[in-house]
């Protein structure tokens, strides 16, 4: 797995649009700006600690567009999405773990290690190389390094 990295378009939103976030009190967490089929899409993920509403997300939308607009960055045509980073975010920044250290997560791996393919745990460690989990299942932590791994995700239990 590989941090994301900003390309010059996703950069050049995310500093028009975190100003306006920080206005409504939300955090980027992502910015997106990828092309499916025939279309381009930008995308603007937020978070807040009470969580997102559909209603945050149209809040976010109209300003977002304006300023997006007004500064015109993005040569072709594209749609514009606002929303939330979701339950089960993918971590894929440093300060996406650090923010997620103490919380469960769910790690896939591109290839199984010592016959494993996924883990389920609480991130206990992160650094630039690898991540520390501690399953619920076992005593032992497990350390896995991030080129090994296909995502990272929060991971949330939904009991119905």
């Amino acid at each position: 797995m590989k941090m994301k990295k900003f390309g010059g378009t996703e950069r050049t939103v995310y500093d028009l649009v975190k100003p306006i976030a920080d206005q409504f009190g939300y955090s980027i967490w992502d910015v997106s700006f990828e092309k499916e089929g025939a279309y381009w899409y930008l995308r603007v993920f937020i978070d807040h600690p009470d969580g997102i509403t559909i209603e945050d997300c149209e809040k976010m939308t109209r300003p977002v567009n304006a300023a997006v607009d007004a500064a015109d960055p993005i040569a072709q045509a594209y749609v514009l999405e606002v929303g939330s980073a979701g339950l089960e975010r993918e971590l894929n920044q440093p300060w996406h773990f650090e923010a997620t250290l103490g919380m469960e997560v769910r790690a896939r791996a591109i290839r199984p290690v010592e016959g494993v393919r996924e883990w389920l745990g609480v991130l206990t460690a992160y650094d630039a190389a690898q991540i520390t989990l501690q399953p619920e299942d076992t005593a032992e932590p497990v350390t896995l390094a991030l080129a090994d791994l296909s995502y990272v995700r929060r991971y949330v239990a939904v009991e119905f």
